[in-house]
């Protein structure tokens, strides 16, 4: 059976428009420095906006004598987010400066601004929305060739002298304008113009409430945010698929966009020595995309990211075991039990973890050290057994006569199970310098690759096809974004957007 997947309407549009979670993070999430960065993006992208649609105003909406007697007027309420967001841009550019010289700062006010900031992003998007109207225009020009126009500063910020497309493009509000919204917007995030692109989808959500468009809007938002991959956009990223996890949790694209949030938790994580709180994360991510979505076809793909983020997690605790292994049993200066928990811990919670030869051997001899031999015979043999090709088999035999306990034969299922392998030195000094953990991580988004390659057919394109709405067959059976090799143009509606 085939699943339709559109807006539900223009009263369920609205509501979703009016009550979601901003698609950028407002958690505190990330340093001080990452925070600020968030903010600042944030408020540019309001201020933009507010810029594009002042300029999309109708003339009789844009009376500067009325607005000074009304401040309900369209073009007061655009002008005073757009003032409220450049002043709010100068406390987080002061505040920056005061991190870059190190001075001294209150993360108290941090915490103030991301407050205000968020507030600001909620009533930007109403005012957005309630002036739409205002900025309505009855003739349809979808469809129609634009009129050749010199290129100049986006709203200040890029090209060159001249008349801009994006001007009217974002501007006004058109039966149809939607739909080129999103062509447009996808053609500049192939062109890796993230901020650009993220404007023109964002528009789509903050103007088009009805459009069928919008779920994928602001989807590709969050996809924008994975592809352009820095600290501070995958921050925005995880925050952005989870906003749409929200009110999109039975779509057929949900299991992905579980995958994506716990493989933009993976791109921050750091070597096992570090900070494991982006592995913890990830890990519940993927424990939950293979519970919750038990028949999902990227069940396999989840299991071998969660092999390797807990394998980051088990190292960690391996590193603070032998710490307190070391000082006890080496310097003799206790903390014992400190390692024989973090080693237990590692037991239970990852089973499957690389080193646990290692883990099983170190837990044995504390457990010598204290004279408890039993428990102590106990993981020598595990050893003895199911690591059959470990490093430790021939000193876990060794204890194992000393005790007087019978040396158990290996265990033919596990003849196979061998040591991790090492890394070259060259590899291993690059990971150290540069604080990579190895891990499989796919960079494509859920509906655009990362790389654009105008000779395949993706999930984007599909969309913009189908007029906004999505297939449930037409979702690949395996982790790709690419449906297959793009096919020759049938006409100008299911032209699919290039670069140019």
């Amino acid at each position: 059976m085939r699943h339709f997947y559109r807006s539900g309407g223009i009263v369920l549009a609205v509501i979703l428009t009016l009550t979601s979670v901003p698609v950028f993070s407002q958690t505190g999430d990330g340093t001080p420095m990452q925070r600020l960065d968030v903010m600042r993006q944030r408020l540019e992208t309001i201020r933009r906006s507010a810029a594009s649609s002042l300029t999309g105003l109708r003339e009789d909406s844009r009376d500067t004598r009325t607005d000074r007697d009304n401040p309900d007027s369209a073009s007061a309420r655009l002008r005073s987010i757009e003032r409220e967001a450049s002043s709010m841009q100068n406390q987080v550019n002061n505040l920056r400066g005061k991190l870059d010289r190190a001075e001294k700062y209150e993360m108290a006010d941090i915490d103030q601004l991301e407050a205000a900031v968020a507030d600001l992003q909620a009533r930007a998007d109403r005012v957005f929305l309630e002036t739409a109207e205002e900025r309505s225009q009855a003739e349809v020009t979808e469809g129609r060739p634009r009129e050749p126009q010199k290129r100049r500063k986006f709203l200040g910020i890029f090209g060159r002298g001249g008349s801009d497309e994006f001007d009217e493009l974002l501007g006004s509000v058109r039966p149809g304008r939607d739909r080129e919204l999103f062509v447009v917007a996808t053609r500049e995030i192939r062109k890796r113009n993230y901020d650009v692109g993220r404007l023109l989808f964002q528009t789509i959500v903050t103007t088009y409430p009805d459009s069928p468009y919008l779920p994928m809007a602001k989807l590709a938002i969050a996809d924008s945010f994975y592809l352009e991959g820095s600290t501070s956009a995958l921050i925005q990223a995880i925050s952005a698929y989870q906003d749409w996890l929200t009110f999109f949790p039975t779509h057929a694209l949900a299991d992905r966009v579980v995958l994506k949030v716990a493989e933009s938790e993976m791109r921050q994580i750091g070597l096992p020595d570090r900070d494991p709180t982006r592995a913890r994360r990830a890990e519940v991510r993927l424990k939950a995309l293979i519970a919750n979505y038990p028949n999902t076809v990227l069940k396999k793909d989840a299991e071998l990211r969660l092999a390797e983020v807990q394998n980051n997690l088990g190292t960690h605790n391996l590193i603070v075991a032998n710490y307190y292994y070391n000082l006890a049993i080496d310097q003799k200066k206790g903390g014992l039990k400190g390692a024989q928990s973090r080693y237990m811990e590692i037991i239970e919670k990852y089973p499957n973890f690389g080193n646990m030869d290692e883990v099983l051997y170190k837990l044995a001899v504390t457990y010598m050290v204290e004279e408890e031999t039993d428990q102590a015979a106990r993981y020598f043999a595990q050893i003895v057994a199911d690591y059959p090709n470990s490093a430790f088999v021939e000193r876990s035999k060794d204890q194992l006569e000393l005790i007087g306990a019978t040396v158990p034969m290996p265990n033919p299922e596990r003849m196979n199970v061998m040591p991790p392998q090492s890394e070259s030195f060259f590899r291993n000094f690059r990971n150290q310098l540069f604080g990579i953990y190895p891990m499989t991580i796919d960079r494509d988004g859920v509906l655009m690759t990362k790389n654009f390659d105008r000779e395949k057919f993706e999930l984007i394109d599909q969309i913009i096809e189908n007029q906004g709405d999505l297939y449930s067959n037409q979702i690949p059976q395996s982790l790709t974004t690419v449906i297959s090799q793009r096919q020759p143009a049938a006409g100008p509606q299911s032209q699919a957007p290039e670069e140019r």
